[in-house]
């Protein structure tokens, strides 16, 4: 008996349009998350997880869009080793079916290739930034308080406002208030 073919698609924002990565398949249906990356929150993911039956194929452009290992191989590994699902990447020539001796050793290479394609894009960035700081064009973010303010943001901690209040007053989070309380405290 032939399944389903189901696509599966993630956009990182509202404006993309995921469908042009699964263009000219034909699937029976399609879940989309709009999520980041790194978001583990996937509801459409879960569902198409619960819709998956034995013989569907989930098709998808690429598993390595997750951000390592354990994310790109955690969808292979929720559906139960009893249901016999495909899984097809439109970028890949290969299809990994749970159930299958080979299958999870692919889905858990791509995962690897994921993982480290992500750490070469976050070395890259660094490498980028270093360069941009030496010719002067990186200058970090613009800092949301005048001198000014900061000083007296300062003062009124030392007067034992709390870090909340403050805050609330200045309009920046608390992180970002311990942030100017570690500047002030520089020689």
């Amino acid at each position: 008996m032939a399944g389903q073919r189901i696509g599966y698609v993630r956009v990182s924002t509202l404006d993309q349009n995921g469908q042009r990565q699964l263009d000219g398949l034909v699937l029976d249906r399609v879940f989309t998350d709009r999520a980041s990356g790194r978001d583990t929150d996937r509801p459409e993911l879960t569902e198409l997880l619960r819709f998956a039956r034995d013989g569907d194929t989930v098709w998808c452009t690429a598993w390595t869009g997750s951000r390592g290992t354990s994310m790109t191989c955690a969808p292979w590994f929720n559906v139960s080793p009893a249901r016999a699902c495909g899984w097809s990447s439109s970028r890949s020539t290969c299809s990994y079916w749970r159930g299958l001796p080979h299958g999870e050793p692919h889905a858990l290479r791509h995962g690897a290739f994921a993982e480290f394609e992500r750490a070469l894009i976050r070395e890259r960035q660094r490498e980028g930034i270093a360069l941009a700081k030496q010719r002067g064009a990186y200058k970090g973010r613009k800092k949301i308080l005048t001198p000014e303010r900061a000083a007296e943001l300062a003062q009124r901690a030392a007067g034992g406002v709390p870090k909340s209040v403050l805050a609330r007053d200045y309009g920046i989070s608390r992180e970002t208030v311990y942030q100017y309380l570690r500047l002030a405290t520089l020689p």
